[in-house]
């Protein structure tokens, strides 16, 4: 697969914050290092790493009507809290804008702010890449990112767990795939 790297980031620092222009580019360095060490495509890795929050700053009405027009995204999305919708809407707007039709890039993606159940692996990387890379910082971060250098899964789950716990302390509803995603991973 040959995109010009250049070009996405380019086009990413329009559409998002210089915080999250870097870290865009820490995702996509952590996701190529993980790809790395579980043998996946490092380069499916890099641009689903840059693009994964590609729609995070578009207004909450664009990114529902996007949902709403969708065939491929769940409509039940507009049920639950609207930071999730940025990474299916994304992993639409890269078909149209990018051309981009891997379907492994386009679902690392649509399931960066959820999980899902049988998480693809490189699913997998780009959403603890998501949750661990170097400008995230909050107690247990440096944990999770040792156990990531030896088991993804565990890490993974670590990371659902948390998110799991902070949505409850915040007395948020919690997307049912990603209790599904985290259940999945105990049984692998």
């Amino acid at each position: 697969m040959k995109i010009d790297l250049e070009y996405l980031k380019a086009e990413l620092k329009k559409e998002v914050t210089e915080h999250r222009y870097i870290h865009s580019l820490g995702v996509a360095d952590t996701a190529k290092r993980l790809a790395q060490i579980y043998q996946a495509d490092s380069s499916k890795a890099v641009i689903a790493g840059i693009l994964h929050d590609f729609t995070k700053f578009w207004p909450k009405e664009e990114l529902a009507k996007r949902i709403r027009e969708s065939k491929e995204l769940a409509q039940d999305l507009l049920d639950y809290n609207a930071e999730l919708w940025h990474g299916p809407v994304a992993s639409v707007v890269i078909q149209e804008w990018f051309d981009i039709r891997d379907e492994e890039i386009i679902m690392a993606i649509r399931y960066h702010t959820s999980g899902r159940e049988q998480m693809s692996l490189l699913e997998k990387i780009v959403c603890l890449a998501d949750y661990i890379e170097p400008s995230r910082q909050f107690p247990g971060v440096d944990e999770i990112r040792k156990i990531a250098e030896q088991d993804l899964d565990e890490a993974l789950q670590v990371a659902f767990d948390g998110t799991i716990q902070f949505l409850i302390q915040k007395k948020m509803k919690i997307y049912p795939l990603t209790v599904k995603a985290r259940n999945d991973l105990l049984k692998e």
